[in-house]
């Protein structure tokens, strides 16, 4: 590891998945580009929670863009915190806001968007999507790649 590295807990160590997302701990590394303009990409094809009311497992892909400042998201932490998700009970909309949150409040970024793209509950899908605002001029904002409901293909 770097020397900026060392302060990572979950990167090179073995690290079991939090039961819940307010016991995971997301981490950060410094950003390897401070200064330049780019967007970082993170896709969780298996995202899965619980639905807080029908204990009936939910499943979704989510697809998180950001433009770092000072901080990038270490992925290890980002998968064992996505992971956390899978027995915690609460909807589509809360899931995908929680996760931007989270991520906002580790790295601090110029600028963030998400999407959630819930498969059907109740024969109709449930599609979240945020961001933290504008996106900077300049940005490339490629298409997120999630077809829209149609069987997902």
């Amino acid at each position: 590891m770097t020397s900026d590295a060392r302060h990572l807990t979950q990167l090179g160590h073995a690290a079991p998945i939090p039961a819940s997302p307010d016991q995971a701990k997301l981490e950060r590394a410094p950003n390897p580009q401070p200064g330049a303009l780019y967007l970082v990409r993170f896709s969780a094809p298996e995202f899965t929670s619980i639905c807080p009311v029908t204990g009936q497992p939910d499943f979704g892909i989510l697809v998180m863009d950001y433009a770092p400042k000072d901080w990038i998201v270490e992925s290890k932490s980002l998968k064992l915190f996505l992971q956390s998700f899978r027995n915690h009970g609460a909807f589509h909309e809360d899931c995908t806001l929680e996760v931007a949150r989270r991520v906002i409040e580790a790295i601090d970024p110029v600028w963030l968007r998400i999407g959630g793209y819930w498969n059907p509950r109740g024969g109709m899908p449930i599609d979240v999507f945020w961001q933290t605002g504008a996106p900077p001029e300049g940005l490339w904002l490629p298409d997120q790649g999630v077809a829209s409901y149609k069987g997902r293909r």
